[in-house]
């Protein structure tokens, strides 16, 4: 009996002994990768810049170490969109109007209750410009209104015409190469605080949209300097890469049916000027800008509006400092379409890269669900910028008076 019993004892113990060596070397292994995922992310820009960069945000030299069990970019993307803190900000709404007779929603945060910036008139401002299908209610909204205004910054969120609760009174949206509405709120803001720094900051479509209107703007675009996170620098090849299997299951069918269901939403003023049974048989986002977008904003084809939107060759043409953050590993953004050798070649632009962290996700931690590196990044430029004017205009080449 006592034998038995032994004989027992030994095989549990023999099994568990098993499953522990097992999960040791599960976690030797992923500790392993993580090792090797934990990069210095890549700075690619001029000296000076670089130099401003390593002294006021040191967060470009800091080693990123992806959450452990975040294999990839699509995972990270995944996750970061299910699992992301949701921090709690209570904006006021403001409408104006456009040329056009639409409107725009602006939620804005006043930040009043500072003490850093007691005197609105001055406050720095951070407009922020959200994704394709995105409004100010996205957790990287949400976010980077945290960072802004614990440093004392008001915040001001863009909203694209149609996506942030508004009716839409013309037939127009909105799309990354049309920057008349981008404009229209800077004028408001600017004019609403002549002496406060505008930083704009815009998140993948938004990056787009924000790029190609300080190429235009250049010294007039009422900014003192860009932040880009996550954009696709061609949209041809953002394009390509989104219409791969995996991509399409995971994200292209996801969004390409968000823009459906907005259009969807303003149907009767929308029906008036496109074929709507046609642009909800969309089954992705090219489809969609193909019968939709391109149609709207008068391009001849889908292929000419890409080539309109690709913020990528127009950088030599812009005259502000900006910094963009891009993941090698981007389903959204592939890493053959960073503009490396444009960047080397410009004294006001930076790529920050880093070989892991998707689309907008960055994330870190085994659970991620607060503060990551996307959200460093944000808030030690945007501090960088506001904090020290002088020394980032002289850094990138920009004569101060110049910035309007």
């Amino acid at each position: 009996m006592f034998l038995a019993h032994f004989e027992l004892w030994d095989t549990y113990w023999e099994c568990v002994s098993r499953h522990y060596a097992l999960f040791i070397c599960s976690l030797t292994a992923a500790l392993y990768l993580w090792g090797r995922k934990r990069q210095t992310p890549v700075l690619v820009s001029g000296k000076a810049f670089s130099a401003f960069l390593h002294k006021h945000c040191p967060v470009v030299a800091e080693r990123f170490s992806p959450t452990p069990w975040c294999w990839g970019g699509r995972l990270q993307t995944l996750v970061c969109a299910l699992l992301k803190s949701r921090p709690r900000v209570t904006y006021r709404n403001e409408l104006i109007r456009t040329i056009d007779g639409g409107q725009i929603s602006l939620d804005w945060v006043d930040n009043k209750a500072n003490a850093t910036y007691p005197e609105s008139s001055t406050r720095p401002t951070v407009l922020i410009l959200p994704g394709l299908t995105g409004n100010s209610q996205q957790s990287y909204v949400l976010h980077a209104i945290r960072q802004a205004t614990l440093r004392g910054y008001r915040c001001v969120v863009f909203n694209n015409r149609g996506v942030g609760g508004e009716e839409l009174l013309t037939p127009i949206t909105y799309c990354a190469a049309n920057t008349s509405d981008l404009e229209r709120v800077v004028q408001h803001v600017k004019g609403l605080f002549p002496h406060a720094p505008v930083l704009g900051a815009g998140v993948s479509l938004g990056g787009m949209l924000l790029l190609n209107y300080l190429s235009r703007k250049r010294t007039e675009s009422g900014m003192v300097a860009g932040l880009t996170i996550s954009v696709p620098w061609d949209a041809q090849k953002s394009s390509d890469s989104m219409e791969e299997p995996l991509n399409w299951l995971l994200f292209n069918k996801y969004l390409t049916n968000g823009l459906c269901r907005a259009v969807t939403r303003h149907k009767k003023i929308l029906e008036k000027v496109v074929d709507l049974d046609h642009v909800l048989k969309a089954r992705t986002i090219r489809e969609f800008d193909e019968r939709f977008t391109s149609l709207l904003f008068g391009y001849k084809s889908c292929t000419e509006y890409y080539q309109d939107a690709s913020p990528d060759k127009k950088l030599p043409n812009t005259a502000v400092p900006i910094l963009c953050l891009n993941a090698a590993d981007d389903p959204f953004s592939p890493q053959h379409a960073f503009p490396l050798t444009i960047v080397q070649n410009l004294p006001n632009v930076a790529l920050l890269l880093t070989a892991h962290g998707g689309h907008i996700a960055f994330l870190q931690g085994l659970f991620p669900r607060g503060e990551s590196y996307m959200e460093r990044v944000f808030g030690q430029f945007v501090q960088a910028v506001f904090e020290h004017p002088r020394d980032i205009t002289k850094a990138c080449g920009i004569k101060e008076e110049k910035l309007s």
